[in-house]
């Protein structure tokens, strides 16, 4: 069972901010999970939604903005008393790289919003931190973005980020994973899986208990906001 630090370390820390990946790794994590827009200048930005609504009260589109706006729309932040901002991946990637064992970028491409999000992502790690390349696992819900991406580079590590369970997607991908909810997860869903060679990860799971009970039916690991339960005390 191997778990990934889901938006950094997002219980203690603002999610998807640089503060999040450095506390996460201090808690001891070596896979980390974030999320990547494209801004209207071209640069990517590590952030859930799609607007900036639900972290920074107001309702503007990332890729609306270049980075010099972001400056303007500092993060609710509850949690300390430091200030954050959407970071860039370039960013990030520094901070995740000590002891990286995975890093699980989530393209936010649906009916592709960014068209060349996927060519864009591959050059910023080409360019900017070729020895990551090889430990990053791309996933997204947008099956067409997947699609981009593996006919751009055949190496890819893909997970398939799915709500509805397909294994003729993930197998037709050359998918190395299966990403979901883990209400949606069965026992059966594991089996299918790892007979065609495929692990699956769930997300969103806090609970040791629920987490150990998901290994038990076959899961291969998780997502968590709570990094420091299963890192700092071998939980799992």
């Amino acid at each position: 069972m191997i778990y990934f630090a889901h938006r950094g370390a997002s219980q203690e820390r603002v999610q998807n901010t640089l503060s999040a990946f450095s506390r996460a790794r201090e808690l001891g994590a070596t896979r980390y999970e974030l999320d990547v827009h494209l801004s209207k200048d071209g640069a990517l930005l590590v952030h859930h939604d799609y607007s900036l609504l639900s972290t920074a009260g107001k309702d503007a589109l990332l890729g609306a903005l270049t980075v010099a706006d972001l400056q303007k729309y500092p993060l609710v932040n509850r949690l300390t008393k430091e200030s954050v901002f959407v970071p860039q991946l370039q960013e990030v990637l520094p901070v995740v790289r000590p002891q990286l064992s995975c890093l699980n970028i989530e393209l936010k491409n649906d009916n592709n919003r960014y068209p060349g999000l996927e060519t864009a992502v591959l050059s910023c790690l080409h360019q900017a931190a070729p020895d990551i390349l090889p430990k990053t696992l791309f996933s997204g819900f947008d099956y067409n973005t997947l699609v981009r991406l593996r006919k751009l580079d055949k190496n890819a590590r893909i997970g398939l980020l799915t709500r509805f369970f397909d294994i003729s997607k993930a197998l037709a991908l050359g998918a190395e994973s299966v990403h979901m909810n883990y209400t949606r997860f069965t026992p059966q869903i594991a089996h299918a899986c790892h007979e065609n060679g495929l692990k699956v990860y769930l997300y969103t799971v806090n609970d040791p208990l629920l987490a150990t009970r998901l290994a038990e039916a076959g899961a291969d690991g998780i997502f968590t906001d709570c990094i420091g339960l299963f890192e700092t005390n071998n939980t799992l």
